[in-house]
């Protein structure tokens, strides 16, 4: 992989639970996290250490070669990340900080563990997404601004 990547999808979901909404530009906020996706919300004593979910495409691929399934049989969304990365490693180090086009930076806060509802979904998605970050990372937002299919991401540790 490279030392850049792209911006490959955008989801959001309004409500716990709720359907994962595609998009192709989304606004990204300090206090929202992306508009329109109830996870990016402050809560009123400080901000959210999951205000964004980003998860490799390799990822996604290589979790469904360990479940014997076809590349995308599982979209990408329904493991309820808002951004899909495709051409470059996320770091697996808190603190590391990701650009996404021209002006938003998300700081990396912990690792995105699989949770039970991945069973839900198809059984074994959890333990296939466990390995080595393969659930993504989750990240705090620092600076904003409009993100879009396409966009160049990049690494700023």
């Amino acid at each position: 992989m490279g030392t850049t990547g792209r911006l490959g999808g955008i989801a959001r979901h309004d409500r716990p639970r709720g359907p994962m909404e595609l998009t192709e530009t989304a606004k990204v906020t300090v206090r929202e996290g992306i508009a329109g996706d109830y996870r990016g919300a402050m809560k009123p004593d400080g901000p959210r250490k999951r205000q964004v979910s980003l998860i490799e495409a390799d990822s996604c691929a290589a979790a469904m070669a360990d479940l014997g399934l076809e590349p995308g049989a599982i979209p990408w969304q329904e493991r309820r990340a808002n951004l899909l990365v495709e051409g470059l490693s996320l770091p697996r180090i808190e603190g590391a900080r990701i650009r996404i086009g021209n002006d938003v930076v998300i700081e990396v806060v912990q690792e995105c563990d699989p949770c039970s509802r991945m069973e839900e979904i198809h059984v074994g998605l959890k333990g296939a997404l466990a390995p080595d970050w393969r659930g993504g990372v989750l990240g705090r937002v620092l600076a904003e601004g409009t993100i879009s299919n396409g966009d160049e991401i990049r690494i700023e540790e």
